[in-house]
Order: structure tokens, then C-alpha cells, then sequence
């Protein structure tokens, strides 16, 4: 069972992009939105495959998947903000927003990430990222899924929650 976010406060944390200014989840206000911490360099990296399949053939219906880079899982996004760039589009073919590097877990962590760990996942359970490639799934009525990072993107539940709610047909 999806928590219900409160979508207003949770679209009106900012971010910082991958070119250094502000964005906020209303930015994508009518779409169904997936949050990801995402490496470069961790065996679940093949997920953007998945995520980039996801953004082609719903993108145009009202979906969106926002990669948020992060270094705090054994090391596995040590780039810079154009390296890891580089690296999405080259060897993946990624064209969804890709934000700057965050921290997701601890003091620093990132405000959004704040709000997003205390979604529970299916089976209960919220609190601290465990990996890289955690997913949430926000809908435009403000309900967050959460599923963890062994759940493909392309996982039947995951997609379930994507075409149930997505804005156009």
C-alpha cells in the first residue's frame, strides 16, 4: 500500500541540477515521476537501461525519471557532474534529467531524500537508502511508492503503478 505523500510540501523541496540551478518535483507537477539514486560504477548500474526503456516509452504520456548521482554506497559514483554525464549518455543512452550528486543517507543528506525515507516500502518499511538504484515513484495525486534497489524498473509492480496513473493516454 503506496504512502500518500503530502505531493505540495514534497514538489516544493528544491534540487540542485546537473548544471547547478534550482528545480523542484512541481516542475514535473502532472506527471508520474520516478526518484533514483543512481552509480556508475555498482553491479546494479544496468538498471539504466531499464530506467532510459521506461522514459522512452512513457515520456511522452506524462512520465519522468530523475536520476539523482550519488557517492555514498562503497564509492561507486566518484565523477564529476560532466563524467557522470559522459558516461549516462555514452554507454547508456540516457536522456532523463540526471540531477547533482547528493548525499542520500546521514546529517547531509539531500532535503528531498529526507522527506522520501519515511515512505514505506510494500512490505513496511521506510527509513535510510540501503543502495544505490532505490526507487520511488510519485504520481501527480501525490501517492509514493517506494521499491528497493534489487526491484527492476521495469518490474511488473513498478510499471503497474506507472500506467495506472499516468496523465495521458
Amino acid at each position: 500500500m503506496p504512502e500518500t505523500a503530502s505531493p505540495t510540501d514534497l514538489r516544493d523541496i528544491p534540487f540542485t541540477t546537473a548544471d547547478g540551478s534550482t528545480a523542484s518535483l512541481a516542475d514535473y507537477a502532472d506527471e508520474v515521476i520516478m526518484i533514483v539514486n543512481v552509480a556508475s560504477k555498482c553491479g546494479l548500474t544496468p538498471q539504466y537501461e531499464q530506467l532510459e526503456q521506461l522514459q522512452r516509452t512513457y515520456g511522452e504520456r506524462g512520465f519522468t525519471v530523475l536520476g539523482f548521482p550519488c557517492n555514498q554506497f562503497m564509492g561507486q559514483e566518484p565523477g564529476t557532474m560532466d563524467e557522470i554525464l559522459d558516461y549516462c549518455a555514452a554507454t547508456w543512452g540516457v536522456s532523463f534529467p540526471i540531477a547533482d550528486k547528493i548525499k542520500v543517507n546521514g546529517r547531509n543528506a539531500a532535503p528531498l531524500y529526507k522527506a522520501l525515507k519515511t515512505t514505506q516500502d510494500a512490505e513496511g518499511l521506510g527509513g535510510r537508502i540501503h543502495w544505490n538504484f532505490e526507487k520511488f515513484v510519485l504520481t501527480p495525486a501525490g501517492d509514493l511508492h517506494r521499491f528497493r534497489p534489487q526491484t527492476k524498473p521495469d518490474d511488473p509492480a513498478i510499471v503497474q503503478v506507472i500506467e495506472e496513473n499516468l496523465p495521458r493516454s
